[in-house]
């Protein structure tokens, strides 16, 4: 399914969307279509275009900084899918200081790891094991939540968001 990124009035980004969701907004004029992906979508009576990029014509608080929550896949795009130990394929997930000496499941602690390398450290930290991580663990950057919302980031959303690649 297609999806389309939501500005706010101030063309910030504030959400990831089905196309049909941002159609909708675009057809309630609750929002102005900025760019579409090419394709159309048919009704009995209208044509429009697919949108790809909406900017609601009003402004939403939005409160608090939006912060990228902590799963598999967002590890994974972080750390580019390399292991932080070997620099291969990375299919695992590591905790730097081991859960069962007080490490916490959060960003900071976290890092890709290939199979063998997991192994290779397991209940120990990296100092222990004679491991050197390839860079320091960090939380992502505030609007990287969008590339973890879909696989692939279109061209058209890239002028909106601040996340550098």
């Amino acid at each position: 399914m297609r999806s389309a990124l939501v500005l706010n009035a101030t063309y910030e980004p504030l959400s990831v969307v089905p196309a049909r969701r941002a159609a909708c907004l675009v057809l309630a004029e609750r929002a102005d279509l900025v760019a579409d992906d090419g394709t159309e979508l048919h009704s009995a009576t209208l044509v429009l275009p697919s949108p790809s990029v909406v900017r609601l014509r009003y402004m939403v608080k939005a409160p608090f900084h939006r912060r990228t929550t902590l799963s598999r896949r967002a590890l994974f795009a972080r750390d580019e899918y390399r292991c932080q130990y070997c620099g291969g394929f990375a299919d695992s997930i590591d905790h730097i200081v081991p859960r069962s000496r007080g490490g916490r499941h959060e960003w900071e602690n976290v890092a890709a790891a290939c199979r063998p390398c997991n192994l290779r450290k397991r209940d120990r930290t990296p100092a222990e094991a004679n491991m050197v991580l390839a860079r320091p663990p960090r939380a992502p950057k505030e609007h990287t939540w969008v590339t973890v919302a879909v696989a692939r980031v279109p061209d058209e959303w890239k002028p909106y968001l601040l996340v550098a690649s």
